[in-house]
């Protein structure tokens, strides 16, 4: 950032540590969307951009292992200024939370895997990540394959422009797919080792599988030596993006590139968005309001 920048709305980077399909914003910040709060600890806490010579904008904080490291008589903690990505007006804040995390996360996860132009890019997984990945795979031309086990979103996929979807509980992905021709490209959102087996084994030739979530307890994925030796086929972890990523992410969605939905709840609710988090109730990301 420089100076004009200081005192602006700026984003910022969080922590993979936790479940990305939730997220906390404020109300009486809704249309800022500098003020993006991200699993907050405690209602009152304020994350704050300080840069020289003293004050800066609000941003998107870190996860809840990091902000509970926040005295609890404290009101702000600083990020710094290098890393703290302006956001573009367009942005509000509701849109603005989950695409410091999913956004990022996806948009990477597309970029290393070097979609190219009717390419064929199967998304395991819609949901917080997933409806965002679809869209990211679109812009970067290829043709979109939803996947998942339930009807709700793969119906959110088809609206936001999946040229096919796979309902996995349903018919088996792996020959659903194979039988469009096999994926070009498969980017795996689904905490399910199960899932990453069927991503994988639903490329064709010279496929390359993007391995995102994160299964409970370590998960494995067992590779057949032979298939992906003789089929060139590749394998290829991916985490949050850069600064830089967060960047484009931000112009794409204030061009109106991207559509980012979510669920609205009221923070007293938090519990309850939890269980129906981890039961598969809720399409897309929730947004505390407070």
């Amino acid at each position: 950032m420089d100076a004009r920048d200081v005192g602006g709305r700026v984003g910022s980077l969080i922590w993979p540590g936790g479940r990305s399909d939730l997220w906390v914003i404020s109300s009486e910040l809704l249309d800022d969307p500098a003020h993006v709060g991200v699993s907050l600890p405690r209602h009152d806490v304020d994350i704050e951009v300080r840069a020289k010579p003293c004050v800066g904008g609000s941003v998107g904080g870190p996860w809840l292992q990091e902000l509970a490291r926040l005295r609890s008589a404290q009101c702000a903690t600083c990020v710094p200024a290098a890393f703290a990505t302006p956001v573009p007006a367009g942005v509000s804040s509701r849109d603005g939370a989950p695409l410091t995390c999913a956004g990022v996360t996806t948009y990477k996860a597309i970029k290393v895997a070097g979609v190219a132009p009717a390419e064929t890019v199967a998304i395991f997984g819609i949901g917080g990540l997933g409806h965002l990945a679809l869209k990211y795979a679109r812009i970067a031309g290829g043709f979109t394959i939803g996947v998942d086990i339930e009807d709700e979103k793969l119906a959110m996929a088809t609206e936001l422009g999946a040229d096919h979807v796979v309902n996995a509980r349903d018919v088996d992905p792996v020959e659903a797919i194979q039988r469009l021709g096999g994926a070009d490209v498969a980017v795996a959102l689904a905490a399910s080792p199960a899932s990453f087996d069927q991503a994988y084994r639903s490329l064709r030739r010279g496929g390359r599988l993007v391995c995102v979530a994160l299964p409970a307890d370590n998960g494995s994925l067992t590779l057949p030596i032979f298939d992906t030796v003789i089929n060139g086929k590749t394998v290829i972890g991916s985490i949050v993006g850069t600064r830089n990523d967060l960047a484009d992410v931000f112009r794409l969605h204030a061009a109106g590139r991207t559509t980012v939905i979510s669920v609205e709840r009221k923070l007293d609710e938090v519990s309850e968005a939890f269980a129906d988090v981890l039961a598969g109730k809720v399409p897309a990301p929730v947004v505390f309001q407070f």
